[in-house]
């Protein structure tokens, strides 16, 4: 057991890479690209969102919202690094079964680790996101918090959310289409309906407990607080969310094996 699983973790690592360096194959700047795309989004954002329409943030050390548009853009940044991981596995995962028609035809091969690689490779994007954030971070804020090492525990509930939704989505996309399509405006209302672009005390406070009803709310604040704010998330809703998680991978992974059987018959 322990050395399948081993070949199976070898196997999943061998793909990320190949994923990874596939996707900027041929490409002149290679994975500079991973780089170039975050800045591109978070130079646009900060000036429709920082210089055009002045927004702030309350930090929880400030009662008044105070900042400067470069700090803002590292606080709007932040919350964009959880948001394009997400996007980027949702997004893709309903063409993740179609586009790999030659592993669904090899049957010793272990089709249900592909959303597993597709959120490997979103996360080393992720990852390089944050060294670019957390570079930005020490010259605007003159340090990083501490904090910052409890960054893999906020994130890894999302990773697990993610994963699940992406099994559910792949599996779902190989009868049906259209889920491609129907996807995209979803994931472009997850990032307008979560707390990247505002805060949820901006919100009424009737209505402040429905945010963490997207899968984005949650991390989006938790990954803020301890890599910008240096402050300990809420634990309690990290909990619960970490629960709905696992939930969501167990019920995604059970529905792509039980879908799986019939790929072969429609591809």
């Amino acid at each position: 057991m322990e050395g399948k699983a081993k070949k199976s973790m070898e196997l999943i690592l061998s793909l990320i890479r190949r994923e990874i360096a596939g996707r900027y194959r041929g490409s002149v700047f290679g994975l500079l690209w991973s780089l170039l795309n975050p800045l591109f989004m978070l130079a646009v954002y900060t000036f429709v969102f920082g210089v055009v329409m002045k927004a702030r943030w309350t930090t929880p050390d400030q009662q008044n919202a105070t900042h400067s548009t470069g700090e803002f853009a590292i606080i709007l940044f932040c919350g964009l690094i959880v948001f394009q991981f997400f996007a980027e596995v949702i997004s893709l995962a309903p063409g993740l079964i179609v586009g790999n028609v030659n592993y669904v035809k090899k049957i010793v091969f272990p089709i249900q680790v592909l959303p597993v690689v597709l959120a490997g490779a979103a996360l080393f994007h992720a990852a390089v996101s944050l060294l670019v954030l957390l570079t930005f971070a020490y010259i605007v804020f003159g340090g990083i918090p501490l904090t910052v090492v409890l960054a893999p525990m906020v994130f890894a509930p999302l990773i697990v959310i993610a994963v699940g939704i992406a099994w559910m989505l792949a599996s779902i996309g190989v009868y049906f289409r259209d889920m491609g399509q129907i996807v995209a405006p979803l994931v472009t209302a997850t990032l307008f309906l979560s707390p990247v672009f505002f805060q949820r005390t901006s919100l009424p406070f009737w209505l402040q407990p429905w945010l963490s009803l997207n899968p984005l709310a949650i991390p989006v604040e938790s990954f803020r607080d301890v890599v910008i704010f240096g402050v300990q998330p809420d634990w309690t809703s990290l909990a619960y969310y970490s629960v709905v998680a696992i939930v969501v991978a167990v019920l995604g992974y059970q529905f792509f094996q039980k879908t799986r059987r019939g790929f072969a018959d429609v591809l």
